[in-house]
């Protein structure tokens, strides 16, 4: 809406004051909800910089064993180990923080296996290829556990984001704008409430002035 639009009238002036306190309540609330956001935001960093830490070391020294385990047995000899493929079937629970939509794992099955489970003879695998096997499991489970939190910090981003760019916009230029109308209207309004005195009163004189004749 801009100044050119809106006619001065009293009544357009009673409409943008009304627009102008609802823009400040939607204002207001955005600022609680940001301000929720970043509460919560800050209660998952710290265990999620430690979970992503952890995830680091595991992953690091999962690697450095596959590239024993590879060493010792060759691509050609460790893709026979990896057989059958596992099927992992997770639960999810879908949620809502903030309005903000998320999703929960509820339920998951257990990751990490003794040799037996793996259905590898244990000479034909070896100790670095079942040490190999066991960090990847674990890495997988921690992965699978800190998913959750990834994804609820990720969306609480940008929720966050999306809740500053419309306080910005309702309170710089919004805002602005429509005090900027409303003081435009009022000063039409006094110039005509004016100019209609001084008319009332020149009538008055020529009345007086012909009463007197």
């Amino acid at each position: 809406m801009s100044s050119a639009r809106l006619a001065p009238t009293r009544l357009n002036l009673i409409r943008a004051q009304r627009r102008l306190e609802r823009v400040e309540k939607g204002a207001g609330l955005l600022r609680r909800k940001r301000e929720a956001l970043v509460t919560e935001l800050f209660r998952l960093a710290r265990p999620a910089a430690g979970a992503r830490q952890q995830i680091e070391e595991v992953a690091r020294r999962g690697y450095r064993r596959l590239l024993d385990a590879l060493a010792i047995k060759g691509q050609a000899g460790l893709r026979p180990l990896g057989w059958p493929e596992r099927d992992l079937q997770v639960e999810i629970r879908a949620a809502q923080i903030w309005g903000v939509p998320v999703a929960n794992i509820t339920h998951r099955p257990p990751l990490a296996r003794t040799i037996a489970a793996r259905q590898v003879a244990p000479p034909s695998a070896g100790p670095t290829v079942s040490v190999t096997a066991g960090e990847f499991e674990r890495l997988t489970e921690m992965l699978l556990d800190a998913a959750t939190r990834e994804m609820l910090i990720r969306r609480l981003g940008e929720a966050l984001a999306r809740a500053s760019r419309q306080v910005h916009t309702l309170e710089r230029r919004l805002t602005p704008e429509l005090e900027h109308q409303m003081s435009l209207v009022r000063r039409t309004l006094e110039e005509r409430e004016r100019e209609e005195h001084l008319r009332l009163k020149h009538l008055g004189r020529r009345h007086r002035a012909a009463g007197q004749a």
